[in-house]
């Protein structure tokens, strides 16, 4: 038993000798390695099982997550563009802002309504480019559609079905849309429409990371196994902060809305 002790007792070193035994019988790296991408070089095969070991280390911890990602994109570029990657899922997070900003308000002012989108017979068209919108008084706004008459009812049922809880009026070419009192169920149902814009747009997202994951794998016989683990890692990063930053946007909007 005490001689299974001490063997054991020295087992970790004997893995670290071993693992750096195989990268000294790695070749040198060239001058110009993007490091990642070249499964024989020495460079590359250090970065990659340190970034495992912290990973697999990290994750062992009790109630704690690998460790995280950090790939240059500029050593990946051949690959993938994960500044484009970054870019398109902010650009998800800030649709997400806008439609909260826009759509989503206790107080309705005549600025909500002006890219409720209308269907014509010549195609989908903003309210505000169909006809004016004014406010008449605190709790009336005015819909003039005097130079698109032919687009009243279409115009009366998308502010219907705009889902803001507006039931407009029509007399000839003018719609009239009374703003509704705010009342705790108009709160709460705002409220829901929050979270059913937020799972919309964490359907965009997952589809920005399925178009990189794909084009990552694309890579899959051209690159070394541990790139692709990594760069796939990098990615789910990357949508997992993403995500996280829509929750809290929906927790803040959630606490404005109910009060």
């Amino acid at each position: 038993m005490a001689m299974a002790l001490r063997c054991f007792r020295h087992l970790p070193s004997l893995l670290c000798s071993s693992s750096s035994a195989v990268i000294r019988g790695l070749p040198q790296a060239p001058a110009a390695c993007p490091a990642l991408l070249l499964p024989g070089c020495r460079r590359c095969g250090q970065e990659v099982l340190l970034a495992r070991q912290l990973a697999t280390k990290k994750a062992k911890g009790k109630g704690q997550s690998p460790a995280k990602v950090n790939i240059s994109a500029a050593l990946v570029e051949d690959i993938i563009n994960l500044e484009e990657t970054s870019e398109d899922m902010q650009a998800v997070i800030e649709a997400l802002k806008e439609d909260f900003s826009r759509n989503l308000s206790v107080r309705t002012s005549p600025g909500a309504l002006d890219h409720i989108m209308v269907v014509t017979k010549e195609g989908k068209f903003p309210l505000n480019q169909l006809g004016q919108i004014s406010q008449k008084s605190p709790q009336l706004l005015i819909v003039n559609m005097t130079s698109f008459p032919e687009s009243t009812a279409a115009a009366t049922k998308a502010i219907r079905e705009s889902g803001m809880n507006l039931n407009p009026e029509v007399d000839g070419t003018i719609i009239r849309v009374p703003i509704p009192k705010v009342t705790r169920e108009h709160r709460e149902n705002l409220a829901k429409l929050a979270k059913q814009s937020t799972n919309k747009s964490k359907e965009a997202l997952r589809k920005v990371r399925s178009k990189s994951m794909n084009q990552v794998k694309k890579f899959k016989s051209k690159v070394s196994e541990d790139t692709i683990w990594l760069l796939e890692k990098q990615i789910q990063q990357m949508a997992d902060n993403a995500a996280v930053e829509m929750d809290k946007l929906l927790a803040a909007k959630t606490k404005e809305l109910l009060g």
